[in-house]
């Protein structure tokens, strides 16, 4: 794969959350997560199924609310948790491995999908198109706003999602194991469109398992285990038996002939 031009990121905290718990009746969830993450960064988060990634992100998004003593902070000041639509509101985006597009709506009809403009009450069908394709030109994509969901591959229906998250003018996107079904030429369109996003200012958390991945595109990793965090890596500390260690809580180096490191 083509290998993003890197952009550094700025050290400037655009999101905090900070002693996260969250139990569900007896089962513990999280317990007491910190993660920092800063504009313009590509921050990763790994762990293994079950290590509390999923649950974090759903907090974060307002899906749920953490338990008492949690905060979550967006330029350092406190916001409102436990409400998708104020975590919308306050420039957070999640991008989940299904995609949530209607097929037989345009490109510009889902980017706008239920936040429309309009024009004396009745959906502004020119202005919607104007924008979409303004937000499309942003990422650096070709496809028409006009076109039919369905008749765009999925990697370019995976970039209407994130022309969605744009829309909303979010500053923090969540992208949770985005390559899975991708061909090799589509993960390498969306990692320029990352690098574009990171250019521009946006934080991204990078869900992943794929450690090629992480190595080419994180400028920090955090790793989760037990439905705790374990530590945060720098770019430049990263290997594989290290990772895998804080992933799974013991020593693997014996079973590797050579630390694997990020390309320089």
């Amino acid at each position: 794969m083509t290998a993003a031009a890197r952009v550094e990121a700025p050290q400037r905290p655009v999101l905090e959350m900070r002693h996260i718990s969250k139990t569900f009746g007896p089962v513990r969830a999280l317990q007491d997560v910190s993660l920092t993450v800063n504009a313009g960064e590509l921050h990763a988060l790994m762990g293994e199924n079950g290590a509390g990634k999923s649950t974090l992100m759903k907090v974060l998004s307002g899906a749920y609310r953490p338990d008492a003593g949690g905060e979550i902070l967006i330029d350092g000041a406190p916001v409102a948790t436990g409400d998708p639509i104020k975590a919308r509101a306050q420039g957070i985006a999640v991008i989940y491995q299904e995609l949530s597009l209607a097929p037989n709506l345009t490109v510009a009809q889902n980017i706008f999908l239920g936040n429309e403009p309009r024009r004396f009450g009745i959906v502004d069908r020119d202005q919607c198109n104007r924008r979409a394709r303004a937000i499309i030109e942003r990422l650096g994509v070709s496809f028409s706003a006009r076109a039919l969901v369905s008749s765009l591959s999925l990697g370019e229906r995976q970039l209407v999602e994130i022309a969605r998250a744009l829309s909303t003018s979010a500053r923090i996107i969540v992208m949770d194991e985005p390559t899975t079904s991708l061909t090799s030429r589509e993960t390498d369109r969306l990692f320029e469109v990352i690098a574009t996003l990171k250019a521009q200012g946006i934080a991204i958390i990078y869900i992943s398992h794929r450690m090629e991945e992480v190595y080419q595109l994180a400028d920090r990793v955090s790793v989760l285990r037990d439905s705790g965090y374990v530590g945060t890596l720098e770019r430049t500390d990263l290997n594989a038996s290290r990772l895998v260690s804080m992933m799974v809580g013991r020593d693997l180096s014996a079973f590797y002939k050579k630390d694997h490191r990020p390309p320089d």
